[in-house]
């Protein structure tokens, strides 16, 4: 019963009208509609991280960036390092489509983005787009898409310089330059993680970390994790009609965790990719963008005795990803744009272990109109995709916006998307079935947002049902087509500024029923409630702020027989300008050193505090 008063206070602290300043804020640039437009001009829910937060909010990793934010539930398995899912509306993890720079990123075998191993120190912004994107990009956005933008620079020679130290035997640092003049840019930064970490999992031979009698001697241990990054992006602008950009940035993470089988990971993340701009005439713009994406992971088992420390290698799986695409935008008076464009995927495996299939393309055409007629907005797009596996697929979508007033503003979405099986779902020997088909889905959305002089807020309420779901079946140890999923959910933020101080708060409900199950079980690993409220001020020279974050419990297992309880955690910063571009700053984080899970047996930090000094143009 506290749990529901505690959110009903929240959902009403929310709607908090009194006592409150302008907050006025520079319009945000977002690309949900594969077209740059303002974030208040956008049909689609999404919600843009900007720089400029990261560092408000001293994040370390992009899981500690986004977590919390409306309608992502983020389960990490023990630490800085560990596996790390997203779980975008309810939908599954690997049911996001991620790009880093516009080029298709993550696991064809599992799926999933291992956003663990990204660096947050290369990160220039990140925009999370929810509702179903497949109409634009095709597979994999059944729940949205997750956009990374590396960092770009231009303008002066600036040099950025980091490092940071505190518990757990932690220490981060960064360096990098950026400048280009008026027309060029550039940045290079490097970047090093490193951790001792905690003893990350508790788990027994038949659940969590699977581990053994014997192993327990290994693993009841500190789980460290180290990543050494670098990026680099240049670009430049030869005239008003043309300019091309490049960029690349590599990641290698190496991080310990506990497990009967395995228990040491590396990984290795690299993205590569350009673009060329052009306008052959004012009403026309040609982009066409080409990359890859790579990722290597090995595992190990270390095994330890009084002579020796030896790591003994298992597995290898190596993922290429292979994108193109051709993109025309064509501006059709001042209340129209009309997009076209084609795409080429091609995605890869290479593993110790034996597939029946390694490769599979996909080519793709697609088209969207926008207009803005009168106090009306109105998107319509379609795709027709070609996979070589499952053949044809037709998506589409419709956005609908009226301005009410100029402050007030009801929006309404449909869409329906597909995904094609992951080389594991299909494949992996003894337990792949290569008879599963494409989940699909649909989607409706509605919502309202609100800009006044006492802030901004919005509410947006949605359900999607997903058919041929896939699940894995431990009775037949394979993955089918069993399951379909019914989800719900509401997403309301408040942004406001009250003496000084900005709020930012917003509060997800979320109900993701199991259709296929006749007693009502929900999709496991998903929070129905989750409460998010940061607050923060600056005082000359000073800056102090908090976040309080509050996730509802869950089950940790399709049967829902294993509870992960809630838990409400509160992190504290501060920084201090002591002298021209330095800053010193200092995060405090689970206050009350919280005992808490996000998936079963696998603990999470408790209290611990990191120092950082800053140095940026």
């Amino acid at each position: 019963m506290k749990q529901y008063l505690f959110f009903g206070f929240c959902a009403a602290l929310c709607q908090v009208n009194a006592a409150l300043a302008t907050n006025v804020q520079p319009p945000v640039i977002v690309t949900a509609t594969r077209t740059a437009q303002t974030a208040d001009a956008t049909l689609a829910s999404t919600t843009v991280i900007t720089q400029a937060d990261i560092a408000r909010i001293q994040a370390r990793s992009v899981e500690d960036l986004l977590r919390g934010i409306p309608g992502l539930n983020i389960v990490n398995s023990g630490g800085p390092g560990k596996q790390t899912t997203f779980f975008l509306r309810g939908t599954e993890s690997d049911h996001v489509l991620v790009l880093i720079d516009g080029i298709r990123v993550g696991s064809v075998t599992s799926g999933t983005t291992s956003f663990e191993n990204i660096p947050i120190q290369q990160i220039d912004r990140i925009e999370v787009v929810r509702g179903p994107r497949s109409s634009l990009y095709g597979s994999e956005a059944i729940g949205g898409v997750i956009q990374i933008f590396t960092r770009k620079g231009g303008g002066k020679i600036q040099p950025n310089f980091s490092f940071g130290g505190g518990s757990y035997n932690s220490i981060n640092g960064s360096a990098g330059i950026s400048g280009g003049g008026d027309r060029g840019w550039f940045n290079v930064n490097v970047s090093g993680i490193g951790t001792r970490g905690f003893n990350a999992c508790t788990g027994t031979e038949t659940a969590g970390c699977f581990m053994t009698e014997a192993s327990r001697v290994d693993d009841q241990d500190k789980d460290g994790y180290r990543n050494l990054a670098s990026s680099l992006r240049a670009g430049y602008r030869f005239s008003q009609a043309l300019e091309v950009d490049a960029h690349f940035l590599h990641s290698a993470g190496d991080t310990q965790f506990d497990g009967g089988y395995a228990n040491r990971s590396k990984l290795k993340q690299q993205t590569l990719g350009g673009s060329i701009k052009y306008s052959p005439f004012p009403f026309w713009q040609l982009n066409l963008t080409a990359g890859r994406s790579f990722e290597k992971l090995d595992t190990y088992k270390i095994e330890r005795s009084e002579q020796v420390k030896r790591s003994t290698f298992l597995s290898q799986f190596d993922s290429m990803r292979d994108s193109v695409f051709l993109q025309n935008n064509f501006s059709l008076g001042n209340h129209h744009l009309l997009t076209a464009g084609i795409d080429y995927f091609n995605d890869q495996v290479k593993s110790t272990e034996s597939f029946l299939e390694t490769s599979r393309r996909n080519w793709g055409l697609f088209a969207q109109h926008q207009a803005a007629i009168a106090a009306h907005n109105l998107q319509l797009s379609l795709r027709w995709d070609h996979n070589e596996q499952f053949g044809k697929w037709v998506t589409g979508g419709i956005g609908w916006g009226y301005a009410i007033t100029p402050n007030l503003r009801l929006t309404a979405n449909f869409g329906n998307a597909f995904k094609a099986p992951t080389f594991n779902e299909l494949y992996f020997p003894f337990s792949g079935n290569p008879s599963l088909k494409p989940e699909s889905s649909r989607s409706f959305e509605m919502g309202i947002t609100s800009t006044t002089k006492l802030g901004k807020w919005s509410v947006n309420a949605y359900e999607t049902h997903i058919s041929n779901l896939i699940t894995f079946d431990i009775q037949t140890f394979s993955s089918i087509n069993v399951d379909r999923a019914r989800i719900q959910g509401i997403e309301s933020v408040f942004n406001t500024q009250l003496f000084n101080w900005m709020i930012n708060a917003n509060l997800t409900l979320l109900n993701p029923e199991n259709a296929s199950s006749p007693d009502d079980k929900i999709l496991a690993r998903r929070a129905k409630q989750i409460f998010r409220i940061d607050v923060d001020r600056q005082f000359n020279h000073y800056a102090l702020g908090g976040t309080f974050l509050a996730e509802g419990k869950r089950f940790d297992d399709v049967e829902n027989t294993r509870l992960v309880g809630g838990f409400v955690r509160v992190d504290l910063r501060a920084e201090y300008a002591f002298a021209q571009n330095w800053r010193l700053q200092a995060r405090l984080e689970n206050l009350f050193n919280e005992h808490y899970e996000t998936t079963s047996f696998f603990n999470q930090p408790g209290r611990n505090v990191f120092f950082t000094l800053r140095y940026q143009t």
